[in-house]
């Protein structure tokens, strides 16, 4: 399957949040984002602001760092959230459950180099980098021909 890249310009935190709410909105179970970028590129916001936007109400999203998981019951089901910077093999990805979830849950995944294999072929891949202090590049990138319908909100 040939891949497909996206590439957009945010100007500020705002932008990006935005772009986070557009992509929410086309989210179902079954749906994975890899986030990927440096420390402090904006992964979390990201995630933060798209999970708020499933949110029936607004709760705090803290970072998982350091809980490697944070689940959310939200209007489309349920969340997952993994940030898995602090593991250092597969197996470790296998105890969370974070496989199983791939399939019945939105899976929001910070630092998806430490999946290996385990990575699932259907994810959407999100490279944030930093061009300044507040603006970022947003590369997507995907195989499975679901997301091109799924990103056409975020055409420039």
């Amino acid at each position: 399957m040939a891949s497909r890249n996206l590439s957009l310009n945010l100007h500020d935190a705002d932008h990006t949040a935005g772009l986070a709410r557009t992509l929410g909105r086309v989210l179902e179970p079954g749906d994975t984002i890899l986030l990927t970028g440096n420390v402090g590129a904006g992964k979390t916001h990201f995630a933060r602001a798209l999970i708020l936007s499933l949110l029936s109400h607004p709760e705090d999203i803290p970072s998982p760092t350091f809980t490697l998981v944070q689940t959310y019951e939200s209007t489309r089901g349920t969340i997952w959230h993994a940030d898995l910077y602090r593991l250092s093999s597969s197996y470790e990805v296998e105890e969370l459950g974070l496989s199983d979830a791939f399939h019945d849950a939105i899976c929001l995944v910070e630092w998806p180099d430490r999946l290996g294999s385990l990575s699932p072929d259907h994810a959407l891949e999100l490279a944030i980098d930093a061009t300044g202090d507040e603006t970022r590049e947003v590369t997507a990138s995907w195989t499975n021909k679901k997301w091109s319908k799924k990103l056409d909100g975020w055409a420039p």
